[in-house]
Parts: structure tokens; C-alpha cells; sequence
């Protein structure tokens, strides 16, 4: 049976309908199918691919790392027993509720305060919430307890009424005074030293930095062992010594001596590993004296703007945050001056005012990226309270390391920020110091200039004519000595400049009257 409406079919027919189809999807491309059109080939093929780059591509190093850390979010009001699991799947972290506390026993009032808004950032830093602030005036701590007995009591008052779970002494508390203040106040306390040291813990990337902060938080950890009741003083040993058998060191030897014996094998251990990779940045450092490369330290004290310096001098690229202790691992760059001489430029770890003895000691050997320098660019913020005090405090630790001897030239950092008069006084109280704005790139050009200026200088003058096969000395000239004048003759190229002892030697056999 057929049907009586259909019309006959024909092949050349249907073919004809069908031309032209392609042109038209070309021509109006469905943008439910193909979100951008990069590229049409002769076939009509369309690629779908973005022309646009990858933005992580262009990420830096510090820009990437800085977008892990902020990963990592606290918020405030997260109680520990949590109701929605998407709270973990964000990794939110509760704010620590905390109260300041100071003893103020030399300098002025604007001393006090400044140290205790220090106090207040470093708490901030570290995650926590900064409920109160207080301090009192004393000739001296109070042995027992660091503030007396009278303020423990109005101390206790005020952690009950703004319900704070620790209290942030600013000071270094004897194991003494720690365990009395939290027998009496019912809550965590931390001393300055713990708190900075949780902070270095933080931010530690590398394998020396986890290492450095290890080891100065296993020295500072080893004195001020406690546990609850009576459990590190109970006697172990033998079959009762808690499952340590053989090795126990025998009838009554306490928990607490073998939890302290354990801290200065693992203490031992970290040092074996850091005179290691001592010595590899050792072998680097001595690469670079083999070939006389000029070296630049960048230093001063936490959060001047080292990092952003060194952005702007050398495009680093590393990570740059608005907080104290930021980065920890130094970063060395190499780069070049206007004539073309080669040298590098090192960022260090930031100090600050009563730096824990544990942190330079375990720090050493990344500070003496200072002490071995050619040149140390003293980072001041120019927009602190007390830009003076900052700039003591780290010619204190340049003391400690042996770096008060290296040629220093101070930088006034944060210069669209300043108070023009402070910049004034700083000036005058620091002659040779240069005012820029990492931020702005204000006065870099100037401060370039003074390191140029500044680097050593190569000691023997020569005139020297090269013959054109040796293009490899003039370029090594340039590198690193410097050029006064090149004149190209018919024999060769007459030079003459400065170069240190090695090139000069190479260069004897050229040398002309």
C-alpha cells in the first residue's frame, strides 16, 4: 500500500537541498555548542580552544604561594564541635580568643604601647583574636608569677569576662612563671618566644627553614616540659616503664627525663642535618667568591618591605604579604649593573625587637648570608611609629651575628605612606640612607644607583690589546670588571679598565705599555 500524497523521490534532488548547510553553521555558530571560535580551517573545522592564556601561567612563585597560605581560613565564632561537615571541607580554622600582657620597666609610655601593638600584630599573625591589652609599670617581673599577684587576680577577671582561652605575655616567661600563671588563671598561656615561634612554624617551606624551626622550638620545648598531675614525674622503668623495655635506662628514671632525652637525640639529629645543608650553601657561597661575584644582603625588620624590594630591584617574584615573619626562606637573585657588572642580591629573614636567642642561633646560617656581604640594604618602614627603635633593634642582631663590620646603607621603605617630617629626621639622623617606595617604585632609580656605587670595585687598572678572537675576555670584562674606554684598531681592541687579580692575570699577556 501507498501513499497517494507522497512525492517522488530523487536523489540529485535531496542532494541540492543540502548545499550550503555548512556555510550557514560557520557563518552563526551555536554558542550552546562553542563557547569561543579560535580557529577555522579550510575544512570548516572549528578548534573550540581559547585564545585567552592559562592565568595560573602567569602567576609568580610568591603569588602562587601566597594564594596557598590564604587557603588555609580562620573565622570567628567556629565552635570545635562542628555541625556541618563543609566547615572541614573549607578548612576553616577557629580564631583563638586572647588578652595581652605586658611589663613595661624602661622607656617611655609611646615605648610601651608600641611594643604591645607589636605584640597585638604578632598575635594576629599567628590566628588569633585580640580581645584586651593590658600593661602595668614594675622595675622588674615578679619571679613568681611575672606581674604580681595582685594583677593575676584582676588578670583573671578579665579572661572570665571576655571569655579568652589564652593569654599572650609580652616577655620570655620562665617555666616557673608559665606554670604558675596557668595553675591560676585556668587558661592556655603563651609567652612571646612560643609566639613567634608558632609563627616561624607557619610559614617555614623549606626543608632548612622546617628544619631551623624545629630545632629552635625542640630548645625552647626542653625546659618547660609539664604535663597533667602528676604524669611526667612518675617513675618508670623495666616491665613498667610504659612499654620502653630495654633502653629505659633502668628503675626510676621519670617520664619527663625520658621525654627529655628523646628531645636531645631529635635535637642532635637536626643539627647533623643542618651542618649538611650548610655546607652545600657553603659550596654555592664559595662558587660565588671563586668567581668574585659582589654580594647584597637585604635586611631589617619584619614586614619593612624586603620582599617588595626585591621584587622591584631584581623581578623576583616572590611572595609579598601585608604581615609580619611573611617568608622565612632567604631568596638569592642574580642581576646586573647599568655597565653590565654581575652581582646578586639576597632577601633574609625579618627580625624584631627581643628576637628569641633560639631563632638566631638555629638561624645562623641563613644569616650569615649578612654577615658574608658586600653590601647590607637596611630596610626601614618609613610609615612606623618608631622607625628608630626598629632600626636599634636590627644593628642589635647584626652585633649578634657578626655583621655590624659590613658597609650599610639604610633604606626608607613605604615612602608614599610617610610623614614627610619623619622622613625628614630620619635623613638627618642617617645620612647615608636613600628613601624609596617598593610600592610606587619612588626613588629606585636613586637607590640603585648607591648599590652600584656601593659594590666593591675591581683593584688593578690595565690596558690591554685584545685581538679580536678573544671576545670571550671583553665579555668577562663586563661581567666582572669594569671598562673605562674601547677603541677597535686594526690589530685588535685596546681596553682599559679595572679587573680583580684573576682576570688581570689572564689579561698580562695582552697588556701594553
Amino acid at each position: 500500500m501507498t501513499n497517494a500524497n507522497a512525492r517522488d523521490f530523487s536523489l540529485d534532488t535531496e542532494l541540492e537541498e543540502t548545499v550550503g548547510w555548512d556555510e550557514e553553521e560557520l557563518a552563526e555558530p551555536d554558542v550552546d555548542e562553542v563557547d569561543v571560535v579560535d580557529e577555522v580551517d579550510g575544512d570548516g573545522f572549528v578548534s573550540g580552544y581559547a585564545d585567552e592564556p592559562d592565568p595560573e601561567e602567569e602567576l609568580t612563585t610568591g603569588e602562587l604561594d601566597l594564594a596557598e597560605r590564604h587557603e588555609l581560613r580562620r573565622v570567628a565564632g567556629l565552635r570545635t564541635d562542628l555541625e556541618d561537615i563543609t566547615e572541614v571541607e573549607y578548612r576553616q580554622l577557629r580564631l583563638e580568643r586572647v588578652v595581652l600582657v605586658g611589663v613595661w620597666t624602661e622607656g617611655s609610655v609611646t615605648d610601651a604601647e608600641n611594643s604591645m601593638a607589636e605584640l597585638a600584630l604578632l598575635a594576629e599573625t599567628a590566628g588569633s583574636e585580640v580581645l584586651d591589652a593590658i600593661y602595668q609599670r614594675r622595675q622588674k617581673p615578679d619571679p613568681a608569677t611575672y606581674i604580681g599577684r595582685g594583677k593575676v587576680e584582676g588578670l583573671k577577671e578579665i579572661v572570665q569576662a571576655t571569655g579568652a582561652d589564652t593569654v599572650v605575655m609580652d616577655g620570655e616567661l620562665a617555666p616557673s612563671q608559665l606554670r604558675n600563671l596557668e595553675d591560676r588563671l585556668k587558661v592556655k598561656v603563651v609567652d612571646r618566644t612560643a609566639l613567634i615561634l608558632d609563627i616561624f612554624a607557619q610559614h617555614a617551606k623549606s626543608r632548612e627553614g622546617q628544619a631551623q624551626v624545629e630545632l629552635a622550638q625542640l630548645q625552647y620545648m626542653k625546659q618547660r616540659l609539664r604535663g597533667w598531675g602528676g604524669n611526667l614525674s612518675r617513675q618508670a622503668g623495666g616491665r613498667v616503664s610504659g612499654g620502653e623495655g630495654i633502653g629505659g635506662r633502668g628503675p626510676g628514671e621519670t617520664k619527663i627525663e625520658t621525654d627529655r632525652r628523646r628531645i636531645n637525640t631529635k635535637i642532635a639529629k637536626l643539627r647533623r642535618d643542618l651542618r649538611e645543608m650548610k655546607g652545600t650553601r657553603d659550596t654555592k657561597r664559595q662558587e660565588r667568591r671563586r668567581h668574585q661575584i659582589p654580594a647584597v644582603a637585604i635586611a631589617g625588620y619584619t614586614n619593612a618591605g624586603k620582599s617588595s624590594l626585591l621584587n622591584r630591584l631584581t623581578d623576583a617574584g616572590v611572595l609579598v604579604e601585608d604581615a609580619l615573619f611573611a617568608t622565612l626562606d632567604p631568596t638569592t637573585r642574580r642581576t646586573t649593573t647599568a655597565d653590565g657588572r654581575v652581582y646578586t642580591m639576597s632577601d633574609t629573614v625579618g627580625f624584631v625587637r627581643h628576637l628569641p636567642h633560639q631563632l638566631v642561633e638555629a638561624f645562623r646560617s641563613t644569616l650569615e648570608e649578612v654577615a658574608d656581604a658586600d653590601l647590607v640594604l637596611h630596610v626601614v618602614d618609613g610609615s612606623h611609629p618608631d622607625p628608630e627603635g626598629q632600626i636599634a633593634a636590627v644593628r642589635e642582631v647584626f652585633a649578634e651575628i657578626g655583621a655590624d663590620q659590613v658597609p650599610e646603607l639604610v633604606v626608607v621603605n613605604k615612602a608614599d605612606a610617610a610623614d614627610p617630617m619623619v622622613l625628614a629626621r630620619l635623613r638627618q639622623r642617617e645620612p647615608h640612607c636613600v628613601v624609596v617606595s617598593a610600592k610606587t617604585g619612588e626613588g629606585i632609580a636613586e637607590a640603585l644607583a648607591v648599590v652600584e656605587g656601593e659594590l666593591p670595585r675591581p683593584g688593578v687598572e690595565f690596558t690591554a690589546l685584545l685581538p679580536y678572537e678573544r671576545g670571550d675576555l671583553i665579555n668577562r670584562l663586563h661581567q666582572h670588571g669594569e671598562i673605562d674606554s674601547l677603541e677597535h684598531t686594526a690589530d685588535g681592541t685596546v681596553v682599559r679598565g679595572r679587573a680583580n687579580e684573576d682576570l688581570a692575570g689572564e689579561l698580562s699577556a695582552y697588556v701594553t705599555a
